[in-house]
């Protein structure tokens, strides 16, 4: 199926001289299309940045992001844009759900904006959430609310999923719920998600695991075997 991302040198540094900070320092892979892949590492280590800068957030210092062949490093402001919003979703750790809208009403926000978009009830329906359309983020439990956070990123149908912390403010069996979400939408789209977490165990039900340390890739690991979400030890 070939390469989503082909990625080379990824260099982000921020401010100058003396006080410079290195956020990435020539970061080099490849991603397969439609994998899992989780990040790993510490604060500070460039996994958001990264994230940011191949979900077309931000801008590298250096080096060249190629999504499905086209370099994506030299695309103006507007086309940038263009590229977000037809191939990439974010879910962030916090929900950033519209508190006066319903489950159905937030996905449907992102369905009036997309080329082909997903039907809302669908997109809710993929994250186990068929029977919550009509409630309001405040009658959610927080693991509903980021599966709506979910529907909502995929109801556009991109070709990427960028999740930052998707668990981070989540308890375990909670956070189990939103783990099979993601693991539904990418063995039934076929959807490329890549997960930034701090809980290693995570790493078990993905295809590749990315390690970072310092802003540079540390490690790679493509693994032979996965387990289910329900499956993951905490």
């Amino acid at each position: 199926m070939g390469n989503i991302f082909d990625i080379e040198n990824l260099t982000k540094t921020y401010g100058e001289g003396a006080s410079a900070v290195h956020a990435l320092r020539g970061v080099t892979l490849t991603v397969p299309q439609g994998e899992l892949a989780v990040l790993l590492g510490a604060s500070g280590s460039g996994k958001s940045t990264f994230l940011n800068i191949v979900g077309g957030l931000d801008r590298p210092t250096e080096g060249h992001v190629l999504f499905q062949g086209r370099d994506i490093t030299s695309l103006s402001d507007h086309d940038l844009t263009t590229y977000r919003r037809d191939h990439v979703g974010f879910v962030f750790q916090f929900y950033n759900l519209i508190p006066s809208l319903t489950a159905r009403e937030n996905v449907d926000l992102v369905t009036e904006i997309a080329r082909d978009p997903m039907d809302a009830a669908d997109a809710l329906g993929l994250v186990g959430m068929a029977e919550r359309l009509d409630h309001f983020p405040a009658q959610l439990s927080g693991g509903e609310q980021q599966r709506v956070a979910i529907a909502r990123a995929i109801a556009k149908r991109p070709t990427v999923l960028l999740c930052d912390e998707p668990t981070g403010a989540l308890d375990s069996k909670t956070g189990v719920l939103v783990l099979e979400a993601l693991e539904n939408i990418n063995a039934r789209t076929g959807t490329t998600i890549m997960v930034i977490t701090h809980n290693a165990g995570i790493a078990a039900m993905s295809h590749r695991v990315l390690r970072f340390v310092d802003g540079r890739l540390d490690r790679e690991e493509i693994r032979d075997s996965r387990v289910k979400a329900s499956e993951i030890v905490w």
